[in-house]
C-alpha cells in the first residue's frame, strides 16, 4: 500500500499562522496534522504501508525532512513531489505520478478523522465519507440500493445528498488511476479552470469501476482558527477515550492545576495557573499567572497573566497581560 498526500496549499484561512508553517505541519494535540493523517489511515489499512509521498510547496528543506520522518516512522519510504501552480486536486495527485501504482491511498492534509472500519482491500475503491446537515460547499456522493457508488456531484445547490466526500480515496489499482487522470491533462478536461478528480471518479464508473463509501463517525476539519481550535478539543477527547499517554513526564508544575483533557509536551514550565481543558501545550514552553482553556500553544512559548480561550498562540511567540480570544503569529511579542 502507498498513500499519496496533496499538501501544496497556502493555507490562506489559516493565516498568519501558515506564513511560517504550513497548514499539514500545523501540530494538533502535539503533532503535525498531516503526522495524524498517515497515523490515522494506517490504523484502518491491514498489512504494511509502503510508501508515503507527500505533494509539497516550496517549503524548504526542513520540512521535506520532517516529512521523510514522518513516513519513516511508520516504516514506509518518505517521497518528495512539488506543486508550483494549484491546477485541481487531479493535478496535485499527478504531481506524484512516479509513485502512483498498486494499492493506493489518496488523502488531502487538511482533515482528521476517526473510522470504526478496516479498509477492504479487494474493493475497487473505497471514498471515504461523513453525513452532514449542509452539502452544499462540497463534493457529495449518491448510493444505489446496492450501497455502490453511482454518482459524484461538486457542491450542489440543492438536495441530492448529504454524504460529502472528505478528501480521502482508496484504489485497489493505482496504474488505472493514474491513466485516469492522465487522461483529463492531456484533453484539458476541466472545471473553472482546475482538474478534478472526481471527473476522473466519473469515467473509472462508467467504465464499470465500482466504488463504496467508506463511513467515518468523526469528520474533524483544519480549514480556519476556529475550526482548527474545535478539532484540537475533539482530538484531545479521542486520546483521552483511547488512554493515549498525553502529559510528559518531566512537567513542572508549580502552584498550578491540569483540567484534563490536555496536552502538555516536554519541558513545559506551568507556575500559578489553571491549564484545561482541552488545552494543546507544546514543548519548551512557560506558562505563569495564567488560564488557558480550549488553546493551542506551540513550542518555545512565554505566557504571562493570561487568560484565553479559543486561541491559537504561536512559536516563539511572548504574551503577556491579555484577556481575550487571541490568533498569535510565530515569534511575535504582545504585552
Amino acid at each position: 500500500m502507498k498513500i499519496i498526500v496533496p499538501m501544496a496549499g497556502m493555507g490562506k484561512r489559516m493565516r498568519p499562522h501558515t506564513l511560517t508553517t504550513p497548514k499539514p505541519l500545523f501540530s494538533i494535540a502535539g503533532k503535525p496534522i498531516v503526522q495524524r493523517l498517515v497515523e490515522d489511515i494506517a490504523g484502518v489499512v491491514e498489512g504494511e504501508i509502503e510508501e508515503i509521498a507527500f505533494i509539497i510547496g516550496r517549503f524548504g528543506k526542513e520540512v521535506e525532512e520532517q516529512l521523510v520522518t514522518v513516513a519513516e516512522s511508520l516504516g514506509a519510504k518518505g517521497s518528495i513531489y512539488f506543486q508550483d501552480e494549484a491546477l485541481g486536486t487531479a493535478h496535485a495527485i499527478m504531481c506524484a505520478k512516479e509513485s502512483i501504482s498498486g494499492p493506493v491511498i489518496v488523502a488531502f492534509a487538511d482533515t482528521l478523522f476517526k473510522a470504526d472500519f478496516t479498509l477492504d482491500a479487494t474493493k475497487d475503491g473505497i471514498i471515504w465519507v461523513h453525513q452532514i446537515d449542509d452539502p452544499r460547499q462540497f463534493g457529495v456522493v449518491q448510493l444505489d440500493k446496492n450501497n455502490v457508488i453511482n454518482d459524484f456531484i461538486e457542491k450542489p445547490q440543492e438536495f441530492v445528498s448529504d454524504l460529502a466526500i472528505i478528501g480521502i480515496y482508496y484504489f485497489k489499482d493505482g496504474d488505472n488511476l493514474k491513466a485516469e487522470l492522465q487522461y483529463l491533462l492531456d484533453n484539458k478536461i476541466m472545471d473553472k479552470g482546475e482538474y478534478q478528480i472526481t471527473d476522473a471518479l466519473q469515467n473509472m464508473t462508467k467504465k464499470g469501476k465500482q466504488f463504496v463509501p467508506g463511513e467515518v463517525v468523526k469528520w474533524l476539519d483544519c480549514g480556519n482558527k476556529n475550526a482548527t481550535v474545535d478539532t484540537n478539543q475533539k482530538y484531545l477527547e479521542l486520546m483521552k477515550n483511547r488512554g493515549d499517554e498525553m502529559i510528559a513526564p518531566d512537567l513542572k508544575l508549580n502552584n498550578a492545576q491540569i483540567i484534563e483533557p490536555c496536552f502538555i509536551g516536554e519541558n513545559v514550565v506551568i507556575e500559578n495557573s489553571i491549564i484545561g481543558p482541552h488545552a494543546s501545550i507544546d514543548s519548551n514552553t512557560k506558562i505563569i499567572n495564567s488560564v488557558i482553556n480550549n488553546t493551542i500553544v506551540h513550542t518555545n512559548a512565554e505566557i504571562d497573566t493570561v487568560i484565553s480561550s479559543g486561541s491559537i498562540i504561536g512559536n516563539f511567540t511572548k504574551v503577556k497581560g491579555t484577556a481575550q480570544n487571541l490568533s498569535v503569529s510565530d515569534y511575535s511579542t504582545m504585552e
